[in-house]
């Protein structure tokens, strides 16, 4: 995270408009490339640990903790990694695991779509004090489940966590949605211990609407950081495990 000179153009002079799709598919892509063999035996898996005649959902959540369990937190820069190479290396960012669960179900056959937003650089500064944070282009999964889209903040239904998401130490957005929700609209209700907990709609600066994939939106909207900068940080920041001070270890 760094200054705002190293934001590709679009994403500094981002505007919210009509997003290219929000039917959502199936299909596989560049970046969710469920067709591979790594994301293929990781389906398979799931379907054996969900049993048989699981719902969506159910197998959707143990696909989550496999992830979160098995894929090491970093902080790599470069959204448009393929879920299989993230699989692979066994570490991605916490937009690469979220790729890696949205190929995993439409390796299921449920449909997934994103939801893009542009999220406020201070967000970020907990886990980067030092440095002057960007404004983040984030793609927010979203799984079409009994005919109704669950963003990923939902698809654990009925957590409330008494500890609000600090986006500081080793959890991530990714591995906060299995114990507390997680809103980008204030409209989910966490009850009396976590009301404030789930929603992070202030930190929202522009909503771009949603988009088919999230090839979608980073080719509309580039990534966070342009491509010299993301060359240069990946080296580094795609081994920086999450919650690792810069003073700290580097795994």
């Amino acid at each position: 995270m760094t200054s705002r000179l190293l934001m590709p153009w679009r994403g500094a002079h981002v505007r919210a408009g009509a997003a290219a799709g929000e039917g959502g598919s199936t299909r596989a892509t560049a970046i969710l490339d469920w067709e591979q063999p790594l994301v293929a035996a990781l389906v398979e898996r799931v379907r054996r640990e969900a049993g048989p005649g699981a719902a969506a959902r159910a197998a959707l959540r143990v696909a989550h903790g496999i992830i979160s369990r098995e894929v090491r937190p970093v902080y790599s820069v470069e959204d448009r990694h393929p879920a299989s190479r993230t699989l692979r290396l066994g570490r991605g960012s916490c937009s690469q695991r979220m790729a890696v669960l949205e190929s995993v179900a439409r390796a299921m056959g449920v449909r997934t779509r994103v939801r893009g937003l542009l999220v406020d650089g201070a967000f970020w500064y907990p886990r980067f004090p030092r440095l002057k944070a960007v404004d983040v282009l984030l793609a927010w999964p979203e799984f079409l489940l009994d005919r109704e889209w669950v963003p990923v903040g939902e698809l654990f239904e009925g957590v409330a966590a008494a500890e609000a998401f600090t986006n500081k130490g080793g959890e991530t957005l990714f591995d906060a949605v299995a114990r507390v929700g997680v809103d980008w609209s204030g409209s989910v209700s966490c009850g009396a211990q976590g009301g404030t907990a789930c929603d992070l709609s202030a930190q929202v600066l522009v909503d771009l609407g949603h988009f088919d994939s999230r090839d979608d939106l980073f080719e509309t909207h580039g990534q966070t950081l342009c491509r010299p900068a993301r060359t240069l940080a990946e080296p580094v920041l795609g081994r920086w495990s999450a919650g690792a001070r810069a003073t700290g270890t580097r795994a």
